[in-house]
């Protein structure tokens, strides 16, 4: 609350102290202090009182006892106020302080605290609570209650004041009068703010409050004089300390430091007008001598501006101008603001006089502002003269510099291009030069004469300005004049070298003309010359290769006609050196020097002579070398004759020989051992042949050292001989092996020569592509026996092939061949067949009925179709020889219906060709001439396409008969390749299906 008013308890004390009436337990409820708490507060309030009484040269030791007479208490409200309070009663009675008492609070009441129920009877009697709240009373209205910051008074403004001054400092912040203050840095901080010299507040910890409290209540006490009120200790130890200690403590802060402040501002004032009085003198100084000093410049300065001293270059008027501008950018700049300066002050120091009653300043005579004035104003005018003059004077030297600058530039330019002119005019480099040269430079001289016309107008202009210049007296007129005379004169030199040289230009053109034709023709018929004889050349000096004599006898024919065509080129070289010759000549005469080399071509007389006589040397050195070729293809051909004699006769004999012994191993005429007599025949014919082929590698031997790699007289090489040599002994050492391993099988495995013959003959019908061996073919034999599927097929491939060469032998099938037969007997006609003591050779089983027999699919392991003829009655053996039986008639095709029964032809369906394409039905009775069987996913297409009849004159009785058929095979509607098969039976005892593929 502000101001002089009322300050009753209840507003700010009442919070804090609350009526010292309502009894211990209400007192100790609003201060928040309980009655042992007295103590703490006790010696704050103590301390405080001392302060202010010490000031009265007294103090007090025990508050509730001291102030019970009412002398100290009057004595110190006295102190604190300022103002006298009534004569105290000096008596010792009761009544006496009763009423010195009553005199305090009256005047504690006067100043506006409306004391509630505080009696002066409770003071007398020594209560301390009563008094501890009198004196926080009067704490209140005379130490805080004056306290304003802004719009705040009392504790707000304490606080603000506080929290305004720590509000820099780290680790500080105020926000109340308890708890903010226990670490000691708000009060360091506050003595820091108003005497920083005191205190080093960087060095304070806030982990150390007892030694920053007492290091602030030390200064404050030392310095401040400000008594020590607090305890360190008891503040720290103190959850929350008292709050009103802590501001009875800072206020004596707030009141030290605004009493200090006040006194500061006394002495600033006194201070500040000394040094207003001494400010004003100052002024009145820098005047005086300001205004003399610019004056004095004035006056020196226009006699300078007033001179007119004419110059007659423009440089030196440019540095009067350059002196004239430096004058205004430094020298009248600082005197402008001088001047200023010193109207300003005079008018600072005329209002400053006037505001602080002193009489006005008056300057000394002739220093007045007017003077000043007057004075500048003078300056002006002479420095617009002087600028003008000039301005004036350097626009009249630029002139005169202009002309003299444009004379000079286009003297320059034309001297320039006259530069070398006159040498080049004189030159006579067109006596060098050739036709192409001089036409350039008659070009050249042409331009240069343009050139020269339009120079005209430039030396025009000079003369008439070296005439202004004259004419406006320019100082350097002598040297204008020089140098525009030797211009003209040189120019009427130049006009008269021109037009000689033009006439020495036109005269050498028609001379290099006459010159330039002969260079022409000469070069149209030197470089065909040329050309012929580098092609010569070559064609001499050609590294020939020739094989035959029909060869070598072609480049002898060519050289020849070469030969004879000699005498005509050289007829033609004379003519074409006479040509060079005659332009020689014209140059010469005239005086004019010919370029090294003819324009028109590089083939020099010189190059042509050098190539002539080389072709000359070569001519005999190709004859020689032609007729040692000759000679060498000669003695060639005959070794290419008696070689290819010889390899005529070698090739076919061992050719022959490879056939016959073929035709042995597969032939079965005979017995094996007659075989193998005839065999080790041919082996004793082919040893005894052996020096015909010894002397055909040595003809080779001579062939290889003459490098001859044809001939024609023989289509057998000596690689090819020595291959079919080395093939004829394999092969008759093979052959004659197999017939013997074919011996000790049969003996073996009891085969009889018949058996034997037989599977020769099925091995000779499958072994079409590489004789001697089966492999692609195989396959086919085994689908023929009833084996399907590729693993059955590599598992019987690794018995009869087990080194796997790819080729299946004849031994090998006759291994195979003898097992078929004999497991084939074995399992299926033991029961069926009489007994014959196992000396019975035993064939495929045939079932009781004629015709076809229908096997079911999924267990076939033949073919579907077989024609069984009847088996012969089994009989002993009772010597080597077999009767001889008739072949069986061969049984007819099946039917269509015979077919549909076929179990694995179900979903067969029938169509025949017509006549002309396409398909027509017939009967199921009739035999179907395509029959299409299988399903949606794999189709097999039957062709059949006749029978195969006993051929006439056999011999056997137990040649195989059989149908022929075509099949095709179709999955998944990509159609395959044909396999050619038939039922071929071998009477009496069974038949088989083989199948051949047929085409793609």
């Amino acid at each position: 609350m502000k101001g002089s008013g009322s300050f009753p308890v209840g507003s700010v004390g009442s919070f804090l102290l609350g009526s010292v009436t309502r009894g211990h337990s209400q007192w100790d409820e609003r201060l928040g202090v309980i009655p042992s708490g007295i103590n703490g507060i006790l010696p704050t309030f103590t301390a405080w009182c001392n302060s202010h009484l010490r000031k009265a040269g007294t103090q007090i030791e025990n508050i509730d006892e001291d102030f019970r007479d009412g002398l100290k208490l009057m004595l110190l409200l006295e102190v604190i106020s300022g103002e006298r309070l009534p004569k105290p009663e000096r008596g010792k009675m009761r009544v006496h302080k009763i009423n010195n008492v009553n005199k305090a609070l009256d005047f504690i009441a006067s100043k506006g605290v409306k004391l509630v129920s505080i009696g002066a009877e409770e003071i007398v009697d020594g209560n301390a609570k009563m008094t501890l709240g009198m004196i926080w009373t009067i704490i209140l209205r005379f130490a805080i209650q004056d306290i304003s910051v802004e719009e705040t008074s009392a504790k707000e403004g304490l606080l603000l004041w506080c929290q305004r001054k720590t509000a820099p400092y780290k680790n500080v912040n105020v926000q109340n009068f308890h708890i903010s203050w226990k670490d000691g840095l708000a009060f360091n901080a506050l003595i820091h703010r108003h005497r920083p010299e005191l205190i080093e507040y960087d060095k304070l910890r806030k982990d150390d409050p007892v030694t920053n409290l007492n290091n602030a209540f030390e200064v404050a006490e030392k310095y401040l004089d400000i008594p020590k009120m607090l305890d360190a200790e008891d503040i720290v130890n103190t959850a929350r300390p008292d709050e009103k200690a802590i501001m009875t403590y800072v206020s004596s802060f707030y009141h030290a430091f605004s009493g200090a402040q006040k006194a500061e501002t006394a002495a600033n004032r006194i201070c500040k007008v000394l040094a207003v009085n001494q400010e004003n003198e100052q002024l009145m100084e820098d005047y005086e001598r300001l205004a003399s000093d610019l004056l004095a410049w004035i006056q020196r300065t226009i006699p300078w501006l007033e001179s007119r001293d004419p110059q007659k270059t423009i440089p030196a008027m440019q540095q009067k101008l350059e002196d004239f501008r430096e004058y205004r950018r430094v020298h009248k700049p600082p005197k402008v603001q001088e001047k200023c300066q010193l109207e300003i002050n005079f008018n600072t120091l005329q209002t400053k006089l006037r505001l602080s009653g002193r009489p006005a300043f008056m300057p000394s005579e002739g220093r007045m502002v007017s003077d000043i004035g007057a004075g500048w104003q003078r300056l002006e005018q002479a420095e617009k003269g002087h600028e003008e003059w000039l301005l004036t004077e350097l626009r009249r030297l630029e002139r005169l510099d202009h002309l003299a600058e444009k004379f000079r530039q286009k003297a320059s330019i034309h001297e320039g291009w006259t530069e070398g002119k006159e040498v080049a005019l004189r030159d006579r480099d067109s006596g060098t030069a050739s036709l192409a040269q001089v036409r350039a430079l008659l070009r050249k001289h042409e331009a240069f004469e343009s050139d020269l016309a339009a120079h005209q107008d430039r030396v025009e202009q000079i003369a008439a300005i070296a005439q202004e210049l004259n004419e406006l007296d320019y100082y350097d007129s002598p040297s204008v004049n020089a140098r525009c005379q030797k211009i003209c004169d040189q120019w009427d030199l130049l006009g008269s070298l021109t037009h000689s040289r033009r006439e020495a230009l036109e005269k050498t053109e028609k001379q290099l003309e006459t010159i330039d034709e002969l260079h022409l023709e000469y070069a149209k018929r030197a470089a065909p010359f040329n050309n012929w004889m580098e092609s010569a050349m070559e064609d001499l000096q050609d590294m020939f290769i020739v094989h035959t004599i029909e060869e070598i006898q072609g480049l002898i024919a060519a050289h020849d006609q070469f030969k004879s065509t000699l005498p005509d080129a050289d007829k033609e070289r004379e003519a074409i050196l006479r040509i060079q010759q005659e332009a020689q000549r014209i140059a010469d005469l005239h005086g004019i020097q010919l370029p090294g080399n003819n324009p028109y071509t590089s083939v020099t007389p010189q190059i042509i002579n050098s190539k002539w006589e080389r072709v000359q040397q070569l001519v005999p050195k190709r004859d020689q070398a032609l007729q040692e070729e000759q000679n060498r293809q000669n003695s060639n051909e005959h070794l290419r004759r008696q070689f290819g004699s010889q390899a005529n006769r070698v090739g076919p004999w061992i050719q022959t020989k490879m056939e016959e012994i073929g035709r042995i191993s597969i032939e079965m005429n005979g017995t094996l051992e007659d075989q193998l007599n005839h065999l080790k025949e041919y082996e004793q014919n082919i040893v005894e042949y052996k020096p015909n082929l010894e002397l055909l590698e040595q003809q080779h031997q001579l062939v290889q050292e003459a490098l001859i790699f044809d001939n024609q007289h023989s289509n057998y090489t000596m690689e090819h001989l020595r291959v079919g040599w080395e093939q004829l002994l394999t092969t008759i050492a093979r052959t004659i092996n197999e017939v013997e391993n074919q011996i000790l099988t049969r003996d073996a495995k009891g085969i009889s020569q018949e058996q034997m013959q037989e599977f020769r003959a099925s091995f000779n019908h499958f072994d079409k592509s590489s004789p001697m061996g089966l492999f692609p073919e195989f396959k086919a034999c085994l689908i023929s026996l009833g084996y399907d599927g590729d693993a059955e097929f590599q598992r019987i491939m690794a018995v009869v092939d087990p080194n796997g060469s790819g080729t299946v032998t004849f031994q090998a099938f006759i291994d195979f061949m003898s097992r078929e037969t004999t497991d084939t007997d074995t399992a299926e006609t033991t029961s069926r067949r009489p007994s014959c003591g196992g000396s019975c050779r035993r064939r495929r089983p045939s079932t009781a009925s004629p015709g076809w027999r229908r096997t079911p699919a999924p267990t076939a392991s033949r073919a579907p179709w077989t024609t069984n003829p009847s088996p012969p009655p089994c009989t002993e053996r009772a010597t080597s020889d077999r009767i001889p039986r008739d072949p069986p008639a061969p049984p007819p095709p099946p039917t269509m219906q015979q077919l549909i029964d076929l179990g694995i032809f179900r979903d067969a369906i029938p169509t025949f060709p017509r006549a002309r394409g396409g398909f027509a039905s017939r009967g199921a009775s009739e035999r179907p001439e395509m029959v299409i069987f299988g399903n949606e996913r794999e189709k097999f297409r039957l062709f059949f396409t006749g029978s195969a009849a006993q051929p006439e004159g056999s011999l056997s009785p137990h040649t195989p008969h059989g149908n022929l058929w075509l099949f095709q095979r179709e999955k998944f509607g990509i159609l395959g390749g044909f396999f050619l098969g038939f039922s071929l039976t071998f009477p009496p005892q069974s038949s088989v299906l083989w199948t051949k593929k047929w085409g793609k």
